[in-house]
């Protein structure tokens, strides 16, 4: 479990160590003293360049790159990698530009550098935070070491809607897990010591609710309200902040028509005044000029002046503050001090960075840190431990004695490139350790390996291959299918209307069932797909969110039992596209479902115009999902019992305190991820049926049993209520201890003013 200390290490500064505080205001008044002097030196333009964020990718010529850098006219680079180059680079900055201020080089390190780990919504399902800070550890460190100093990571969008794209980058549907895991990431990337040569700067994003674009359509609108956005929307972000975030960025999508770049309450009223962040904001790719076509701006002139007196920082490749704020300063439409405002923030970061003392790195330094055995042991335990199984009649984990022969089939069997899922710009194809390659090369003697793929990638509707791989079943004793998407299928406008699985990979899974041996169904994907059939298809079904650079060796240990799942689902499964969005901690209503209604196959015919049963359903769907958040089967069964509290009446600054057993009933060493949930029975507004408060991996031998006590501060049952106000209401209130959102039996406990 995350402690407190870990998600708010300022206020722990602060009030328990209170020694801490001296050194740091001295070490930010030293700071801030080189910056005032270096802006009393600085022209207008110089200020506007330090304002520019420039693609080395995106320039013509590098002699007209070498001259803007010359002139101070760009601040901060992203997109190089090869440290020979980043060291050209900071030479002009440093060395032939008139007041030799460095760069900052920034890279979209999302899930690792050259080392991939499994996609940020796989190491959501890890329910391990300390895993996933040692894996942007390692990811800081391999991306430093060719000169990247800056990642735009993590992503903080809450999101319930896996028809879009990108919610294969956040954390998935929680609030809670967000910030944690956001925090652990944070952590992760910076290090102890900003000024480390091996630190890379954060960078929370996107600022603030992408997550809840309409429709699930990438940039689009939000409709949010202020209550929504501070009860589910804000709070990872504030975490992240509190956690020591250097660098923020704003997101694309509108907000009852305000775009993010241009809002002045979100990003200035409480982002900076509200929270008092004082690091960097950076804009998404071009989304100071995208005000235009949002409507919201005019011109590019307009942009500009509204994106600075927003709040926002740095432009990232609009060219708008370069070209446009001369000349609003000239007209008098935006004041200087504004741009000294931005400029102060951007010099702050490179002074924290040891930029302006260590501007270089040494060239041949990556050589000794990519794909070291360390990273590649950390990817493959984050690729096991995110691997969710969500059904198993007992076949696994396999046992090679009974099964002497096995067809490994399906198009990501062998798909190196794919299974390293979105946003991995960096890493090397053949570092890849595939299943195929993995079952082969690790469980080849214990059992006869068939392979033939079935279909060439996961949009591939060609039968013939499925008949070839039908006729290899036949002769084999039970048949491993690897199907889910290619990577380019999910991330950053990669959105999709259906989440059935792509091309023909459903119809190869029937008609290996058909052969009428047994089936087992690996799904590596970038977002929950809709699988009702395939799982009744399959004898058992291991789902892995695009596992990265080992997830191979993962899904073969996990397979044939050296390593047992442990993964949980960090975002619900529907049945259909059409329950969504459908997410488990979403409000009470006045007409639940109760499970007992008539549903469409009951309706006699010319029935009567009745309401079928007055509560919240699909006629054709139902209510519930195929499978709820903090989901995932194990290879032994796990049972809670004695839970209990240490008192059934808490005042509001009280902390409660849970106890429970957990026993592991079954015959095999497992972890199970023990989780909290508490609901407020009555509230000045209506509140959500559930929400995680707490989790923990718990590891246990066969037969054993652990008493667990978690303490819960009863200010953390706060809410923005009726007032706009946060506070936490007296009343009733349930608990729950279960091994996902929809089991246990609740607790009741009351809170008093």
């Amino acid at each position: 479990m995350m402690p407190l200390k870990k998600l708010f290490p300022l206020f722990f500064c602060i009030f328990l160590a209170g020694s801490c505080v001296p050194s740091t205001m001295n070490t930010d008044r030293n700071i801030e003293k080189k910056i005032t002097g270096l802006l009393s030196r600085m022209t207008l333009e110089e200020k506007m360049g330090q304002m520019t964020l420039v693609s080395s990718s995106n320039v013509p010529e590098d002699e007209q790159f070498s001259e803007a850098l010359r002139k101070g006219h760009i601040g901060s680079v992203i997109n190089e990698v090869d440290p020979a180059r980043v060291n050209a680079f900071q030479k002009i900055a440093v060395e032939e530009s008139r007041l030799g201020i460095p760069l900052i080089v920034g890279r979209d390190v999302i899930h690792g550098f050259k080392t991939i780990f499994p996609i940020p919504l796989g190491l959501a399902a890890t329910f391990n935070p300390a895993l996933v800070e040692q894996g942007a550890r390692a990811a800081a460190v391999e991306a430093t070491s060719a000169g990247v100093r800056w990642t735009f990571s993590p992503m903080l969008d809450v999101s319930r809607d896996p028809r879009w794209g990108r919610i294969a980058e956040g954390f998935g549907e929680d609030t809670y897990l967000t910030s944690v895991m956001g925090v652990a990431m944070i952590s992760g990337y910076q290090g102890s010591d900003p000024g480390d040569p091996t630190s890379l700067a954060a960078c929370v994003k996107h600022f603030v609710g992408y997550g809840a674009a309409e429709g699930g359509r990438d940039y689009n609108s939000t409709y949010l309200s202020e209550r929504v956005l501070r009860n589910v929307y804000l709070p990872p972000f504030l975490a992240g902040i509190q956690a020591g975030a250097m660098t923020l960025m704003t997101s694309f999508n509108d907000n009852d028509g305000v775009p993010m770049t241009g809002n002045r309450f979100l990003m200035r009223d409480l982002l900076r005044d509200e929270w008092n962040f004082r690091g960097l904001v950076v804009s998404d790719w071009a989304s100071v000029n995208e005000m235009i076509p949002h409507g919201f701006a005019s011109d590019q002139a307009q942009a500009a002046r509204l994106a600075l007196e927003t709040g926002v920082d740095m432009d990232m490749m609009s060219f708008a503050y370069i070209t446009q704020l001369g000349k609003l300063v000239e007209e008098g439409a935006v004041y200087e001090k504004l741009i000294d405002e931005a400029v102060r923030n951007i010099l702050r970061i490179k002074f924290q960075l040891g930029l302006f003392d260590n501007p270089y790195v040494q060239e041949d330094l990556h050589k000794e840190m990519f794909y070291n055995p360390d990273h590649m042991e950390l990817s493959r335990q984050s690729a096991v431990q995110s691997a969710v199984l969500l059904s198993n009649d007992g076949i696994l984990p396999l046992d090679a004695h009974k099964f002497r022969s096995v067809l490994v089939t399906g198009p990501m069997a062998n798909a190196p490139y794919d299974q390293l899922g979105t946003w991995v710009f960096d890493a090397q194809e053949q570092a890849t350790v595939t299943p195929l390659k993995a079952i082969r090369d690790h469980y080849g003697q214990q059992v006869s390996i068939l392979y033939e793929p079935g279909l060439d990638y996961s949009r591939d509707t060609d039968p013939s291959g499925i008949r070839i791989a039908v006729e290899a079943a036949r002769a084999a004793d039970v048949v491993i299918v690897f199907v889910g998407e290619e990577s380019i299928l999910s991330g950053e406008a990669h959105c999709l209307a259906s989440l059935d699985l792509q091309g023909a990979q459903s119809d190869l899974i029937e008609k290996l069932k058909s052969t009428g041996k047994p089936v087992i169904t690996v799904v590596m994907a970038g977002r929950p797909l809709t699988i009702e059939k395939e799982v009744s298809t399959s004898n058992a079904l291991l789902y892995s969110f695009h596992p990265g650079t080992m997830g191979g060796v993962a899904l073969a240990d996990l397979i044939f039992g050296k390593e047992v799942p442990s993964g949980r689902l960090p975002v619900t499964f529907p049945k259909t596209a059409g329950q969504i969005p459908i997410y488990y901690n979403h409000n009470r209503t006045g007409r639940p479902f109760l499970g007992n209604e008539t549903m469409l196959d009951q309706i006699p015919l010319k029935a009567g115009q009745t309401s079928l049963g007055n509560t919240s359903f699909y006629l054709d769907a139902g209510a519930a999902p195929l499978f709820p958040f903090g989901f995932g089967l194990s290879y032994t069964t796990f049972a809670y019992t004695n839970i209990r509290i240490d008192q059934v009446s808490y005042n509001q600054k009280d902390t409660l305190t849970l106890f429970f057993d957990l026993s592991n009933t079954g015959k095999t060493a497992a972890t199970e991820v023990a989780q909290l949930y508490v609901c407020d029975k009555i509230g000045s507004v209506t509140r959500p049926v559930k929400e995680l408060k707490r989790f923990d991996r718990i590891a246990l031998d066969p037969g054993e049993t652990r008493t667990v006590s978690w303490k819960l501060p009863i200010d953390e049952l706060a809410f923005w209520n009726l007032q706009m106000k946060r506070v936490v209401e007296s009343g009733q209130f349930e608990l729950w201890v279960a091994g996902d959102s929809v089991s246990g039996e609740p607790v009741l406990f009351e809170v008093n003013n």
